[in-house]
């Protein structure tokens, strides 16, 4: 089975592209609006985009309306938002989330999470989550889509603080994810739990492999 998804009628009844690039890690982003009201939404098109200095992106699809999203205005009026691990504790927290709330909706409060101070960024972080990174914004880039939900808003931003409970870090000094269970999106209304993990060195270990150690 192939098809052009630009022309061809899909032969599935169900979309099959979000569920090739799989698991998919989830931005569940904290931020404020200019008048101060929080801001919290899931966005599984998240990522990490280099380490040195460490780089992340979100994608931000817009409402049918053509508005866009809270998140993304946010973080270009404030210049920050905030990454809160999403994890198997907090699954209905996050669900919760992800409903297209008014923009003077409080989604913490929603949710059923507590706020917690971030050090550099104006936007409170999820209290309950193990991990955050504080995001200064760098740049939007906007790519028109074939409708205006199609429409998209990639926003750039450099991890300029990043908070780890003590709880989750082992002896050894790494975080313990098996412990942690975040959770990832799939594709339709599909999740996955990541509870196990595996190691893979790579053959003949350099310069490059000191740097998925995070040694540099």
């Amino acid at each position: 089975m192939h098809y052009d998804p630009r022309h061809d009628t899909r032969p599935l009844p169900f979309d099959p592209f979000k569920s090739c690039t799989v698991p998919r890690p989830i931005g569940w982003l904290s931020s404020v609006s200019k008048s101060g009201v929080a801001n919290l939404a899931p966005y599984s098109q998240w990522q990490n985009l280099t380490f040195d200095p460490p780089l992340v992106m979100f994608a931000a699809n817009g409402y049918p309306d053509g508005r866009r999203k809270d998140t993304v205005l946010n973080a270009e009026q404030s210049g920050w938002f905030v990454w809160n691990m999403a994890t198997w504790e907090l699954r209905e927290a996050v669900n919760l989330s992800a409903q297209a709330f008014a923009a003077e909706v409080d989604e913490f409060e929603k949710a059923g999470v507590s706020k917690a101070p971030c050090i550099d960024a104006p936007a409170p972080r999820v209290k309950e989550s193990p991990c955050h990174f504080e995001c200064k914004y760098l740049s939007t880039q906007r790519f028109p889509g074939n409708s205006n939900v199609g429409n998209v808003d990639v926003v750039f931003g450099e991890v300029v603080r990043i908070h780890v409970s003590d709880d989750v870090v082992t002896p050894e000094g790494k975080i313990d994810i098996p412990w942690v269970k975040p959770i990832a999106r799939m594709g339709y209304y599909d999740y996955a739990v990541i509870d196990q993990v595996f190691e893979m060195r790579i053959p003949g270990g350099d310069a490059a492999a000191d740097g998925l150690e995070g040694r540099k």
